[in-house]
């Protein structure tokens, strides 16, 4: 894996001041597939592939680079970019700071205006080679669905519990805790889960353990307790704060869960982020990262406009 943090201050980074500022954009059709462009020849790299996008310019925020570049490089005019994530990558011959945006609106059809060649390519399929280091490890969180569903068998039931999570993964859930610390059946419900989301090509995160899914998910003090994230599967972490997320980054987890954004019944008194503590914290960051309290479904976009990767929920993903 490049060697990739977030900088969280001037004197976060040696040779901070050196970082070259790049926007780069996931340009995102409906039906899934994302743009690949090879850099030209003439160019550092020439004949790699990487995510369209370019220098910033000084005094220019980087969704005005995008803006800017996508028009120069492809000819389209972006009209919905929701920002991402951000990665650091050392070459050999710069260092260079990449903030990614999702972008999934868009005015006119792709065409090469820099004698470059392009692709769309889809998850899942051979990736265009060679790709950038810097870009590669981008694949790994745009595979991550939007939304991480969290179960509550401890109050619904499990029957209940397993029927609307039937209903869900029909309707395209591929992402699931199973929460239900409490619960006294809990690995037998725990497995049931992982075989029903199987099926459906879904994939489940058991709450502490044990790893009978795809992965674990942390709690904030287990996480701040890890010394190392476990190898070979997913790896999530729940986050409450700046300290938190910090770790959740230095651990190179998946992803972090961030929250609460709103009151949740699950932690009554808890101190609430509302979208601008969550943007503050979020942006900038190098994995992806949910936002989680209070929501629903109808609270997507708002989220992915502070920074996030989408949303977890417990009672919103029910409906």
């Amino acid at each position: 894996m490049p060697t990739s943090s977030r900088v969280t201050g001037p004197a976060a980074t040696p040779g901070a001041s050196s970082i070259v500022e790049v926007a780069a954009a996931i340009i995102e059709r409906a039906d899934g597939a994302f743009l690949l462009a090879q850099r030209p020849a003439g160019k550092v790299y020439a004949g790699w592939w990487e995510f369209p996008g370019g220098k910033v310019h000084a005094g220019e925020s980087a969704a005005a680079a995008l803006a800017r570049e996508l028009h120069e490089e492809l000819g389209i005019e972006v009209r919905l970019a929701y920002p991402w994530i951000t990665r650091i990558h050392a070459y050999e011959h710069a260092t260079v700071r990449l903030s990614f945006f999702r972008v999934v609106e868009w005015v006119g059809e792709p065409h090469p205006r820099e004698n470059q060649s392009f692709q769309w390519q889809r998850l899942g399929a051979p990736v265009a080679q060679p790709m950038l280091p810097a870009n590669a490890p981008v694949l790994a969180s745009l595979a991550l669905p939007l939304e991480y569903a969290i179960t509550d068998a401890t109050a619904l039931g499990v029957d209940a519990s397993l029927q609307i999570m039937e209903r869900r993964l029909t309707q395209g859930l591929r992402l699931i805790q199973v929460r239900d610390k409490d619960l006294r059946e809990r690995e037998a419900f725990a497995r049931r889960v992982v075989a029903l989301a199987h099926r459906h090509g879904a994939k489940v995160l058991i709450h502490g353990g044990p790893a009978i899914g795809d992965g674990i998910h942390y709690s904030a003090a287990q996480l701040m307790a890890l010394s190392a994230r476990p190898e070979a599967v997913l790896a999530g972490a729940s986050c409450h704060n700046g300290a938190e997320l910090e770790r959740a980054l230095q651990l190179e987890m998946d992803f972090a869960v961030l929250g609460p954004v709103r009151a949740t019944a699950t932690h009554p008194g808890a101190t609430l982020l509302g979208w601008d503590g969550f943007a503050r914290l979020a942006r900038g960051a190098a994995i992806a990262v949910y936002a989680i309290g209070g929501l629903d479904r109808s609270d997507l976009d708002a989220a992915r406009r502070a920074g996030a990767h989408g949303i977890a929920m417990i009672r919103g993903s029910r409906a």
